[in-house]
């Protein structure tokens, strides 16, 4: 089958993104740069149909057919397991594939600071880890589910959409669901988790008001909650919780947050000095007596000068943390000025 051959190669050339679309040859993603496999024919329409969208199942291809966008996975059997894109673009379909390695990470391997595997210590609480897709959120949340997994003998129940990394019970006993496949809705699932005697709860995305509600309950009645949510910065993360609540339940929400949140964690992914990968980068946000009292004073636009300033409690900056890698000759200067650019183009906008 063609797509089984596009993806084996991609695999031995090590890529980190297959892109399939139609009127084109595949191609891969290296190191950043786009490569075409020209020894692949012009995937027509025809072609698509016939040899590239049999990774969906049926109702996979209606639901793509109806809303023209569609997120799920596959394993590919003795290779790896995929996280697909689906969309369309004009006349054209297109699929973008991204390997996920078949062994779960450890959170030794991942350049993060230690004091994040702290959140796996704790009983309760929300832990919202934020910014864009493929920035290395699922990756952090599923070492921290590994950790747990393999150390300590809670129920964790997870969603996603799709599923990514594959739990194998260990001390603790994981269920996975997939939206979609095994619920229809975030909202729907979480609500009945909280039936399910759960000791960690992860979501992967906060999308809509009820998920978050939900969410903040269940940090309230004694459950770990990880989720992530598509914000940048710690302070903007916190108002952007608050925003998505009606005015005349903001007063309650900023205290229920005050309580519940322990940690944000705003990760983007950087190249690494020698270009061969990326590793992340963070911003902290520890909720501490003082910024706790900030959330429910409504004085959010604090919280940045709170974190650039504040040298302990394990809080740090982006900009800070920026300069810890270049001194540690993680990424070049180069990189640095790079990202300091774009960050205070984000902080303007």
């Amino acid at each position: 089958m063609l797509i089984s051959q596009i993806l084996i190669e991609a695999l031995e050339k090590d890529a980190s993104d297959i892109i399939i679309s139609t009127w084109s040859h595949p191609s891969i993603k290296v190191y950043w740069e786009i490569t075409y496999l020209e020894n692949y024919p012009v995937i027509d329409k025809e072609l698509f149909e016939k040899e590239i969208i049999v990774v969906m199942n049926q109702n996979q291809k209606d639901k793509f057919k109806k809303e023209l966008e569609l997120d799920f996975s596959i394993d590919f059997k003795w290779y790896s397991r995929f996280r697909v894109n689906a969309f369309s673009q004009k006349s054209w379909y297109w699929l973008v594939f991204r390997p996920i390695k078949s062994e779960l990470p450890t959170f030794d391997k991942l350049w993060l600071p230690n004091q994040i595997l702290e959140f796996a210590n704790k009983k309760n609480w929300l832990v919202l880890i934020t910014w864009w897709v493929w920035t290395g959120k699922s990756t952090t949340l599923a070492s921290l589910i590994n950790y747990i997994n393999k150390t300590k003998k809670k129920h964790v129940i997870t969603v996603e959409d799709p599923m990514e990394y594959v739990f194998k019970n260990e001390k603790s006993l994981v269920e996975q669901r997939e939206i979609w496949v095994n619920t229809l809705s975030f909202d729907n699932w979480l609500k009945y988790a909280l039936r399910q005697a759960p000791d960690v709860i992860m979501v992967w995305e906060m999308r809509d008001l009820e998920t978050f509600r939900l969410a903040l309950r269940a940090a309230e009645t004694w459950n770990l909650v990880f989720a992530t949510l598509h914000t940048s910065g710690a302070a903007r993360t916190v108002a952007r919780v608050i925003d998505m609540f009606p005015a005349d339940e903001r007063d309650q929400i900023r205290q229920q947050l005050s309580e519940s949140l322990l940690w944000v964690v705003w990760q983007d992914l950087i190249k690494k000095a020698d270009w061969t990968w990326r590793v992340p980068a963070v911003e902290i946000l520890v909720n501490t007596i003082s910024i706790a009292n900030m959330i429910r004073k409504w004085n959010t636009h604090q919280i940045n000068w709170a974190i650039e300033t504040w040298s302990h409690d394990w809080m740090i900056s982006m900009s800070k943390y920026l300069e810890f890698m270049l001194k540690k000759n993680f990424i070049t200067e180069e990189i640095y000025n790079e990202n300091i650019k774009t960050l205070n183009l984000i902080k303007l906008d």
